[in-house]
């Protein structure tokens, strides 16, 4: 059987809606689940008797309201209703007696379906799932799985060779056999989880390298719910499974803006030769994710700092810098700042709703220590290396001008 043009046309145009819609489940699943563990965190989900009935782990709509406007995640109440809305739609939340079809601004209880057991698992719900928690159990356990390596001439960070994955997958229990580890990388691949390093294999069991495409631990903004999109951000290098391919040629390049203060956008085939790997940036420990068939190699964003200091001017008697103490406890998405540059390192930018900046913490500061150990003479790979392999918590020693 022959497929002319016009049926071509249409089985890429049927791919591309359905990419489409995978992302906008991944995009409701993470940023629900995200929602839902801050919320418990907060205490705002918890046991609440009416009429001498006890309902478990839910929230009162109005108070959730609240509690959105306070942590700047709707700018009014009605924005709050579309938001929450949204999410009864999909099944994410439902009223506690599923009386309710409607979120509503008054004294009633909700409940998120996943602390019920009365979430609707469907295939594709399914594969998201397992694939953020294979995702965090490979964040959270200390393994030499990923690594950067070569393939067709080009050099990848943070790679999974498919062989040694499926070995890490048999070993987790994840899967029972090979053949099943492979069906599963071969799902994540589809659902645009997991990537071939060029785009150019499926999943294999064998040398090939794969990386992870999406970050399920950015911290997503609710409001991102109400905006339907063709295409998400890519994936900055903030994540520990990045997308950024190494460049060594100097060549033409993307990077990608994470100023906070700024939105967020990509600008194509500019070359920015003052940006060495000496003052880069490890990215927010909270990214976007992406779906899209070829993400854009990303480079550096400009330096916050208006002038470096070198160790010695921080450490010397009488100085104009302060040192301050952080414990920054990383909630389920991460820790909210960006650290860059190099001997010594400092804050290129802080998340405004994250725990770097409830800890106090602020761009242009320079980071001293962290968890006791001195990183004045590191760069950023290894500040950033020593916090996402090591604890949640975490203490900084920080110093900056007065």
């Amino acid at each position: 059987m022959v497929l002319e043009g016009r049926d071509m046309d249409g089985i890429g145009n049927t791919m591309q809606k359905k990419a489409a819609e995978l992302e906008r489940l991944a995009e409701v699943l993470v940023t629900g689940e995200q929602l839902r563990l801050r919320l418990h965190e907060a205490k705002v989900i918890k046991d609440r008797r009416h009429h001498l009935r006890t309902y478990p782990n839910c929230f009162v709509a109005k108070e959730l309201i609240d509690w959105l406007m306070e942590h700047k995640e709707a700018t009014d109440r009605d924005m709050a209703i579309k938001i929450m809305q949204k999410l009864l739609d999909q099944c994410i939340i439902h009223h506690v007696c599923d009386e309710h079809r409607e979120f509503r601004d008054l004294k009633l209880f909700y409940r998120f379906r996943k602390d019920d057991g009365t979430f609707p698992l469907d295939s594709e719900a399914k594969v998201f799932m397992r694939g953020q928690r294979i995702y965090e159990k490979l964040m959270s356990t200390e393994n030499s799985l990923l690594q950067t390596r070569e393939e067709d001439g080009g050099g990848f960070e943070r790679t999974l060779v498919a062989s040694e994955f499926i070995d890490w997958l048999l070993q987790e229990g994840e899967m029972a056999t090979r053949q099943e580890a492979e069906r599963l990388g071969r799902r994540l691949l589809e659902h645009g989880i997991m990537q071939h390093v060029t785009n150019k294999h499926h999943f294999v069991d064998g040398p090939l390298l794969y990386q992870f495409r999406m970050n399920f631990r950015r911290r997503r903004r609710l409001i991102e719910l109400l905006h339907e999109r063709g295409r998400s951000i890519p994936e900055s290098h903030d994540s520990p499974f990045c997308l950024r391919k190494q460049n060594s040629d100097g060549g033409n390049t993307s990077f990608l803006s994470v100023s906070p203060t700024k939105e967020i956008k990509v600008v194509v085939g500019v070359r920015r030769s003052s940006m060495s790997s000496s003052c880069g940036s490890s990215g927010y420990y909270s990214s976007s994710p992406t779906l899209s068939s070829s993400p854009p190699v990303l480079f550096n964003p400009k330096s916050v700092l208006k002038r470096q200091v070198s160790p010695e001017e921080l450490q010397t008697p009488g100085g104009p810098f302060l040192k301050k103490t952080f414990t920054i406890v990383g909630d389920a998405v991460g820790w909210g700042f960006v650290v860059r540059g190099s001997k010594p390192c400092h804050i290129q930018a802080v998340d405004p709703g994250g725990p770097a900046a409830a800890a106090g913490m602020k761009v242009c500061q320079f980071v001293v220590s962290v968890n006791g150990l001195s990183v004045l003479s590191h760069d950023y790979r290894t500040v950033s290396s020593l916090i996402l392999t090591g604890p949640r918590t975490i203490v900084m020693e920080v110093m900056e001008e007065v």
